[in-house]
């Protein structure tokens, strides 16, 4: 990039300028907006996983006070055909998987709306359906290009050739399973219409996208359509995308002519929310006695709605991760009768890393060669998948940081060696990498006298500091203090901006807002001598891409190290201990990003240890749908966790010199602690999440 940002706030941890109004309870999320005459909506989900709908008895729901309509697809305004059929709520009569919207009740009270709804009865005739991913090869298929964001394929050199000559060679299946978003604030929403404008308060990483959604299913025009999101209380990925409650809110508000209110409650997100879908990924290496990779083959079987088609793109990882003459990657779907999976943090990467890097992990012992070195040895010159230079490539920088940091050295290289007590004690370590995004972007800053900037954009902050950050940015941006900044943010009137997802966001954002200022600094200087007239000044910038992606290959990359204890009697797992090693470009704000490398990571652990969301086939569900059973990592699951970087300077990427870091601290952390146990215990277990059941079977 051509000019880049002069600092002075960025890279200062400045405390979040929003921290005083969510501490004190003034921040206002979706459901919290104060709306005159506002009715309530709960859902009547499907009991069957495949079928259709019959007809309803809703008799006696309608005859309770307070209960304003009762909808089902014979009595619901109609919306137009749309590429996702998930979002085509009470249109049709089909099910399509057990948790479906078939019927809702709008009443005066939430209370009233949730007992009405169980008193509604719905007849179905039910089919046989399928929702086990089995990896049979007559019923998986080839997905387009579109739906991986890549070709589903790549093929370089004689694969099959290399792995039989190799000296030394790995062939193992690895697993992950269902995995649900669990965002602390719920799905909400309220919508309101006045004639033919819509009102919605929304929880969503995109009001935009939104937007542009609810534009074609009501076919009204897009200023009809006001989307509000200031305060998310995260995603994960889950509200990157609507989802079929907003559509319900708006078509109930259209119905009732009263604004309504649709909080989904904590079971109905595993079917309404999204979810990352299963994956069986077969990895096989080959390498020399050296320990240089000479081939890699990764063949990932997932699966996807039969409603709505998303992949878990696991192989692209592999693709430009370590070098290797002979390389095949491959992605196979299953259609399953189940809810609609879609965007969980690092959606692909996350899952193909865990598989790569343990099958690294295994390779490398193989070869008696350390898994550091092991890794240092097959980094990459260029690109494997295109061929292009990497902007910067900070892997080799992160491993050996970490390797003194976590004193790698001082471990016993041989498993279920070092013991204390009843506990078996192991350490583990693991590469992740997650690619560098730029999103069409546009900001516009309005200049008052004596010295007042406020910045808009449709950004979207769910919890992770994009508005102190964006706030840095425009005050170096402008070469002024942070105290004249006011930034407004996530509203669907303000200048168009991409989605809070990918990593993509502060680097997207904050590079139309650099634009933005530059633009309004020359005007300045030139027009008015510096000075900002009465009147005041308003510019406008964007980012659309960066061109130089067609010369160079954009990575962020880190290592991720765990120490675990397995206990000897009980094989409980602990992990006293986890360091994460990050290269991502400029680091805007090392609190802010600490704790996104943290959270990740965390997440990470919770993929290793516990998340599971466990299918009855005879039901079609998931029958640990609340966060009493779906268990995640908590306090008392997390030991010391650090994350520190190394000092990158990348002038290629954008503006800003800056990576995304939402997503990479997820990725690879399964890995490291599934190494770390083997190295305790000297099992392989190839099947996330590694429960003591698991260790017990083959201890």
């Amino acid at each position: 990039m051509k000019t880049q940002l002069v600092t002075r706030v960025v890279g200062t941890s400045l405390d979040r300028v929003d921290a005083a109004a969510k501490v004190t309870g003034t921040a206002r999320y979706a459901s919290e907006y104060p709306v005159e005459n506002v009715t309530y909506l709960y859902p009547v989900l499907s009991t069957i996983a495949k079928g259709r709908v019959t007809g309803i008895d809703a008799e006696t729901a309608k005859q309770i006070p307070g209960v304003l309509s009762v909808l089902w697809h014979q009595n619901t305004p109609r919306i137009e055909p749309l590429a996702n059929g998930d979002l085509e709520v009470l249109q049709h009569d089909q099910v399509h998987y057990r948790g479906q919207i078939v019927a809702a009740v709008v009443a005066d009270s939430p209370e009233i709306a949730r007992h009405a709804a169980e008193q509604v009865v719905v007849f179905y005739e039910e089919q046989p359906h399928t929702v086990e991913l089995r990896g049979d090869s007559n019923t998986l298929y080839t997905p387009s290009e579109d739906a991986v964001g890549a070709p589903a394929d790549s093929l370089k050199g004689d694969v099959e050739n290399a792995l039989a000559h190799a000296e030394f060679s790995l062939d193992a299946v690895y697993t992950t399973p269902t995995e649900h978003n669990n965002p602390m604030e719920p799905h909400a929403t309220i919508a309101h219409w006045e004639g033919d404008t819509l009102m919605l308060y929304d929880s969503t990483q995109g009001a935009h996208t939104s937007q542009q959604m609810i534009t074609r299913a009501f076919n009204i025009p897009p200023e009809n359509v006001h989307i509000v999101s200031q305060y998310i209380g995260g995603g994960f990925g889950s509200k990157g995308t609507p989802h079929p409650n907003v559509i319900l809110a708006a078509l109930a508000a259209r119905a009732t002519k009263r604004p309504v209110k649709f909080a989904i409650t904590r079971q109905q997100i595993f079917s309404l929310g999204g979810y990352r879908a299963p994956t069986i990924q077969h990895i096989r290496l080959g390498a020399r006695g050296d320990g240089r990779l000479t081939a890699i083959s990764h063949d990932v079987i997932t699966s996807t709605a039969t409603i709505n088609e998303y992949v878990e793109r696991a192989s692209l990882a592999t693709r430009i991760l370590y070098a290797a003459e002979n390389r095949r990657t491959t992605h196979r779907v299953e259609r399953l009768d189940l809810p609609a999976n879609s965007w969980m943090r690092a959606p692909g990467w996350c899952p193909g890393v865990y598989a790569l890097e343990t099958g690294i992990d295994e390779l490398a012992i193989k070869c008696d060669i350390d898994p550091i070195d092991f890794r240092l040895r097959n980094i990459p010159s260029v690109d494997p998948e295109s061929g292009l230079p990497f902007s910067s490539h900070g892997l080799a920088a992160c491993l050996e940081k970490g390797e003194q940091l976590f004193h790698w050295q001082q471990r016993d290289p041989n498993p279920g060696i070092c013991i204390e007590g009843r506990w078996r004690i192991g350490s583990g370590v693991a590469a992740s990498t997650y690619p560098v995004e730029i999103f069409p972007s546009t900001a516009r800053i309005e200049a008052r006298p004596p010295n007042r900037y406020t910045v808009f954009i449709d950004a979207t902050d769910i919890g992770t500091g994009a508005r102190t950050v964006l706030t840095q940015i425009a005050a170096d941006a402008l070469a002024v203090p942070i105290e004249q900044i006011h930034l407004e943010i996530g509203d669907s009137t303000l200048p168009q901006a991409s989605v809070a997802g990918g990593s993509s966001g502060s680097m997207s954002w904050g590079s139309a807002i650099f634009d933005a200022a530059t633009r309004l600094r020359t005007v300045l200087q030139k027009k008015h001598g510096g000075i900002i007239p009465p009147e005041g000044v308003a510019v406008t910038g964007s980012i659309n891409s960066n061109p130089l992606t067609k010369r160079y290959a954009m990575h962020a990359f880190g290592a991720i190290f765990a120490e675990v204890r397995v206990h000897m009697d009980t094989c409980e797992i602990r992990v006293p201990r986890l360091l994460g090693v990050f290269a991502a470009g400029r680091i805007l704000n090392p609190k802010t990003a600490r704790s996104q490398f943290i959270g990740g990571m965390t997440m990470g652990l919770s993929m290793a240890l516990h998340e599971e969301s466990i299918l009855d086939p005879a039901f079609g569900d998931y029958v640990n749908h609340d966060l009493a059973e779906y268990h995640i990592a908590t306090c008392a699951d997390v030991g010391n966790i650090e994350a520190t970087w190394i000092d990158e300077q990348d002038m290629y990427v954008n503006p800003l010199g800056a990576k995304g870091i939402g997503e990479i601290g997820i990725v690879g952390t399964a890995a490291a602690i599934t190494n770390a146990i083997f190295h305790a215990t000297g099992i392989r277990v190839r099947e996330l999440p590694i429960t003591l059941d698991k260790l017990l079977q083959v201890s």
